[in-house]
């Protein structure tokens, strides 16, 4: 179940939202849980009750850490960690590694390995990270391990951000779970209500037209693929998955406010960005100070030698792009985005210091466009044989586009590159946190415009592909 959908829209949230107001505040975390496990079993009902083994296991594995001797604490640690990953691993990457096995066993004339039949759990990826979060806190003493079981389960499970994030780390969250009660206010469910549609919109309007081109172009065989065709598909694809996950992130903030919780911003303009350093200060932010805290940040961070310091850099990039998906494609788009983070060290950031700011936005636009390719292709050879045609000036200079995709690639556009004006930028952020008289009535209108349109999009088109309910 995703949240663009007619089922989410017009049946599920109506009915919890009226649920969790007629429930009383002290059982409000039991309706939000009963939710949550329906809303997840919707979509993944055979890998439920593993994730509840894993679940109540780490939850008594925290309190076992947070009582220990020190020297028992570290012990359990690795114990929950290898768990947590493990399953990850399994689930996610078995067939990965078996089938690169197969390569070399194909290449040795040795007997190859079976493929398994193994299931992708739907958010297995986030829902590892918000585990590890959980145990590390206790283990660091950021935080104490919650009391009650169902608390520790909503943490998990707390259906906004199950399946696609953004990631909430433990000790952001915690109090929250125990009381927000004054944070349940008619302001906050407004605000959170304008947050959600506008996120469906981006994800309904936007996102999915941009998601037909893309994929008809990146779909079709290079050999048939004109330069201007693969400019198209790659524009197309970037705003596809900047509004597709952005948007999301703003349905999952907007539903967690609704019920109380104040979650952390996952999206800044990214597409303003002025290098590739500040590309990931601005791309799926949670996912990067989650990689910073706990995986930059014990490798040694900025305090060794610089030579490790960069090697830290690559290797937390290199398991970024296998966290995406068990692909090649995924690890070299990691490799492509750490090797830039250490040339921005290096070089590349006083090197373009001294040009203006346009051009540093464009520069780094097309370095984010090029590591799209490899996160969109199928295959390696197909990311590499694509970048090819983008680059070799071949084919038919015309292509045939609706003026409908080309409408919405330029509001696309817009509002990607909106956020260079720099009161624009400051008063985004201001415009989902604060309700006045004024903006009360022009978002009430613009979001109810927004909704009849969404609902007519999903209704009439049946196309609602959503990028990151894979991982």
């Amino acid at each position: 179940m995703v949240f663009s959908s007619n089922l989410f829209l017009c049946v599920f949230l109506p009915f919890f939202l009226l649920s969790y107001l007629l429930t009383p505040v002290k059982y409000r975390n039991y309706t939000i849980v009963f939710a949550s496990i329906l809303f997840y079993s919707w979509g993944a009902p055979r890998f439920v009750f593993v994730l509840f083994g894993s679940l109540i296991l780490d939850f008594f594995i925290a309190k076992a850490i947070f009582r220990a001797a020190p020297n028992r604490k570290k012990l359990l640690l690795i114990f929950s960690i290898v768990i947590s990953v493990g399953m990850m691993m399994y689930f996610k990457y078995i067939n990965f590694f078996i089938e690169n096995v197969n390569i070399i066993l194909r290449i040795t004339d040795t007997n190859e390995l079976n493929l398994m039949k193994v299931v992708l759990p739907i958010g297995i990826s986030f829902f590892t990270f918000h585990q590890l979060s959980y145990i590390i806190d206790i283990y660091r003493s950021v935080k104490e391990p919650m009391n009650r079981l169902i608390d520790y389960v909503l943490y998990i499970l707390l259906f906004p951000q199950l399946i696609a994030g953004p990631i909430i780390r433990f000790n952001e969250i915690a109090d929250q779970i125990k009381d927000r009660r004054s944070q349940e206010t008619i302001d906050n469910k407004l605000l959170g209500l304008y947050r959600f549609i506008i996120g469906l919109s981006k994800k309904v309007i936007i996102a999915n037209a941009m998601a037909v081109i893309a994929d008809e172009y990146f779909n079709k065989a290079t050999s048939d693929l004109s330069t201007v065709q693969a400019w198209v598909g790659v524009i197309a694809y970037t705003l596809q998955i900047y509004f597709d996950f952005s948007g999301y992130s703003d349905m999952a903030i907007g539903l967690a406010r609704m019920m109380g919780f104040i979650f952390p911003e996952n999206f800044n303009n990214p597409y303003i960005a002025e290098s590739i350093t500040d590309f990931w200060r601005r791309w799926h932010i949670t996912l990067s100070r989650w990689m910073r805290d706990y995986l930059y940040i014990p490798l040694g961070g900025n305090k060794v030698p610089a030579k490790r310091m960069y090697m830290n850099l690559w290797i937390v990039f290199l398991i970024s792009g296998l966290w995406h998906g068990a692909s090649w494609n995924f690890i070299v788009w990691g490799i492509f985005h750490g090797t830039f983070l250490i040339l921005d060290r290096l070089f590349f950031i006083r090197l373009l210091s001294g040009w203006i700011k346009p051009l540093r936005i464009m520069i780094t636009f097309l370095l984010v466009m090029i590591g799209w390719v490899f996160f969109r292709s199928g295959t390696l050879s197909q990311a590499i044989d694509y970048l090819g045609v983008m680059f070799s000036f071949c084919g038919d200079l015309s292509v045939h586009l609706s003026s409908r995709f080309i409408i919405l690639a330029i509001l696309g556009l817009l509002f990607s590159f909106i956020g260079t004006v720099k009161k624009i930028e400051e008063q985004q952020l201001k415009l989902y946190s604060q309700l006045t008289s004024v903006n009360f009535v022009c978002l009430s209108a613009i979001c109810a415009l927004l909704f009849v349109w969404n609902l007519a999009e999903v209704t009439s088109t049946g196309f609602n592909p959503f990028i990151y309910f894979r991982f």
